[in-house]
């Protein structure tokens, strides 16, 4: 008999704001789709999200929501087509990256109220991924708080494949998460148990769709899937 599918990770960042097409930093400011935005989600959803389809609504054990009304949005959106939504919390702990005193600044002007204040700095004078965010978020801080979000998914997994009245052949256990940039490159610097400084590697665009997986059938083998599904 076919041995149990693992369980996947859905990763998807929110559609497009204003400030993601600009590209200032956006942490806890509440903003909205634009209208470009909720069309794409709309059609994302269509695409990618039904039995059958990436996201298996049938397979699922739950939705993470970060609470931010652009992810809350994107839940909504691409679950709109449906009959019926499915389980989901909106979960503090992948909420975005919290900037601090750089929310809504551009890098270039991050990097010189670094340089004012004489603070030491990375790469092009602010590096997030070195630097972290006065008034925010460290490096350390947000691999911490990745990690616990890592840890409790990784613990709903195995509870999932290890249920007694599981048999071989059986699917379900994936996990969807609706947040942003930052968190998603953390998440899956992470995931593949690499430094947080790697996160610079990976670019996961508005509407995207990224897979965490395990390699073959061990759960101590997370591995990369593939990244912005569903965007053409």
């Amino acid at each position: 008999m076919a041995p149990k599918r693992l369980p996947k990770v859905y990763l998807v960042r929110h559609g497009e704001t204003e400030w993601t097409i600009n590209g200032r930093h956006t942490g806890v400011t509440d903003l909205l789709l634009t209208a470009n935005g909720e069309a794409i989600m709309l059609k994302l959803g269509s695409k990618a999200v039904g039995p059958g389809k990436i996201i298996d609504p049938n397979l699922l054990s739950t939705v993470l929501v970060s609470p931010r009304l652009r992810a809350k949005r994107t839940f909504e959106l691409i679950f709109s087509h449906l009959s019926e939504k499915p389980p989901h919390i909106i979960e503090e702990g992948v909420r975005e990256w919290t900037y601090g005193d750089y929310e809504g600044f551009y890098k270039h002007e991050a990097a010189a109220a670094r340089k004012a204040k004489g603070l030491p700095s990375g790469e092009g004078g602010w590096d997030i991924w070195v630097d972290g965010c006065e008034g925010g978020e460290s490096p350390e801080e947000m691999t911490a708080r990745v990690d616990e979000v890592i840890k409790s998914i990784k613990e709903t997994h195995r509870a999932w494949v290890e249920h007694p009245d599981r048999k071989n052949g059986d699917e379900g256990g994936d996990v969807v998460i609706i947040s942003h940039g930052h968190f998603s490159r953390c998440f899956l610097t992470r995931w593949l148990n690499l430094p947080l400084t790697n996160g610079r590697l990976f670019v996961l665009d508005p509407g995207g769709v990224c897979v965490m997986q395990y390699y073959h059938h061990d759960m101590d083998k997370p591995m990369l899937g593939a990244m912005n599904l569903g965007l053409v």
